[in-house]
């Protein structure tokens, strides 16, 4: 199962936090700052593969992988498989390069609806639902155009005198 997606900027201000069993808001930031300290002490020639046994328990890892200025960090636990998490990651991010054009930091602040819309077509509950971007995008699209269509509707003013015959 997955337990959470977390994507922070490179100095650790979490951008996305998505978290699949509940943590207590203290718990989320101090996770938050452990794995951020984790990264950062990482040698660049080394696996993106983290055993985080002291943070989440026994058989949890983290996948994690920089792009541009941000972290992506998936963690996840032994019934899922290391290769396809991050596969799933990379999915993610060609995902959101789609959607955005080149997806940077600010994307992911000012959209913040849209990118988590984005995250739960691909995971729900903390399991993965789709892997095809295409399916995703195609879905966002729409969703996006039942959100525009619904704000767009408009009531029509009363009609003095008309009594509705």
């Amino acid at each position: 199962m997955i337990r959470g997606v977390i994507v922070m900027n490179d100095r650790g201000k979490p951008r996305l936090v998505k978290f699949y069993e509940f943590q207590p808001a203290e718990k989320q930031q101090e996770l938050i700052r452990s794995i951020y300290r984790v990264l950062c002490s990482r040698a660049e020639n080394v696996s993106n593969f983290v055993k985080v046994d002291s943070l989440f328990g026994q058989d949890v890892r983290l996948v994690y992988k920089t792009f541009a200025t941000l972290y992506f960090v998936f963690i996840f636990d032994s019934s899922e498989n290391e290769l396809a998490m991050l596969d799933l990651m990379q999915v993610f991010v060609e995902t959101l390069d789609k959607v955005f054009s080149n997806v940077c930091e600010l994307d992911v602040v000012f959209n913040f609806n849209k990118v988590h819309t984005i995250l739960e077509e691909f995971i729900l509950g903390g399991q993965v639902l789709e892997t095809n971007s295409s399916e995703v995008v195609k879905t966002v699209e729409e969703i996006l155009k039942m959100e525009r269509a619904a704000n767009s509707i408009k009531v029509v003013p009363s009609i003095p005198g008309w009594q509705g015959r």
